[in-house]
């Protein structure tokens, strides 16, 4: 099949910190060198893409870009022997739409290292439903077990429920029979993640302890944070002795202020999560959960799609915090 053009949006820079978004024809020449040839079917939006999308230079250093952290299509061409032409396959990290051509265009060509086979019982619209924020979230829910967490243990809480990584915690969590409390500033989306499994919805202002007090009230089991700041550290500090709490998110601040006092009085283990560098043999494993033995039943209710030619107007939604769940484009439209 020859491939004459095919649609990408790209980042054009213009100047004076400005920069253009639009949905443009390319050519397989226009991609970087690579092992594989990926027809895209499906994207995902992450708040790493909307970054590079307005020409945040500490994601994506140079323009014109095509941003897009997440990929799903078929194989179209392959010089590694592993992987064939036809293949079902995932792309989400590495340098993919930071600083190589990534999953917001009809075609990427990447290395073989970052392929990672579609697992039986996933679509690739479903991969895509899931894309960095739900593999995300399994790591850190996989981190917080591995670390001692239980399902009898108590509550555990997720901050930032209504946005990516926090829907899809919310979602895995009750489907693995947690007890969640999910933490956000849009109480209006309380029937949404009453849907997604929460037994309970908090307002993140509930979260926010301006006292200097170093230890709180002990409640939860767990923490999955997206959030970052004064919700981070309040979470901290009413932790239940050797619960976990993991650090995914920066949403309202990358600070974290917070005595020693919960680590050396009560042995709460403080989990960093990072996905985009993380292993692939470890991201097959969690693929293999999320296609199975974690895959949510809430798939319809968690996500909106769209197609290339309307991602434009989502990309604006997110920076104003006004995406709830996720965005999966289409691209074969």
């Amino acid at each position: 099949m020859k491939i004459e053009t095919f649609k990408a949006l790209v980042v054009e820079e213009l100047g004076d910190k400005q920069f253009k978004r639009e949905v443009t024809p390319r050519k397989l020449s226009d991609l970087p060198d690579g092992d594989v040839l990926v027809q895209v079917e499906y994207s995902s939006l992450n708040y790493k893409d909307t970054l590079s999308a307005t020409g945040n230079k500490g994601i994506t250093r140079h323009y014109p870009h095509t941003p897009g952290i997440d990929a799903a299509g078929w194989v179209v061409e392959s010089r590694d022997k592993q992987i064939k032409e036809g293949d079902q396959v995932i792309v989400t990290g590495y340098d993919l739409g930071m600083n190589t051509a990534g999953g917001f265009s009809q075609y990427v060509r990447v290395p073989s290292g970052w392929i990672i086979p579609l697992p039986t019982g996933l679509s690739l619209k479903e991969s895509m439903v899931y894309g960095t924020a739900g593999l995300t979230a399994a790591m850190s829910i996989h981190k917080l077990e591995l670390n001692g967490l239980k399902k009898d243990a108590g509550e555990v809480l997720v901050t930032g429920a209504t946005g990516g990584v926090g829907s899809m915690a919310v979602a895995i969590l009750s489907r693995l029979g947690y007890q969640v409390v999910a933490s956000t500033g849009k109480l209006k989306e309380k029937e949404f993640l009453i849907s997604l499994g929460a037994h309970e919805v908090m307002d993140r202002e509930e979260l926010k302890d301006p006292s200097a007090k170093p230890l709180g009230k002990k409640r939860w089991a767990g923490v999955v944070d997206t959030v970052g700041g004064e919700t981070l550290t309040t979470a901290i500090k009413t932790t239940m002795d050797e619960g976990s709490v993991s650090c995914c998110g920066m949403v309202t601040s990358t600070d974290l202020k917070s005595s020693i006092f919960p680590f050396i009085l009560r042995g709460i283990n403080l989990l960093g999560i990072s996905s985009a560098e993380y292993p692939l043999s470890r991201k097959v494993v969690l693929w293999d959960k999320l296609a199975d033995p974690w895959k949510i039943d809430s798939f319809d209710r968690i996500h909106t799609e769209c197609g290339l030619d309307q991602l434009n107007g989502y990309i604006d939604q997110m920076l104003k915090g006004q995406i709830t769940g996720r965005i999966v484009v289409r691209l074969d439209t």
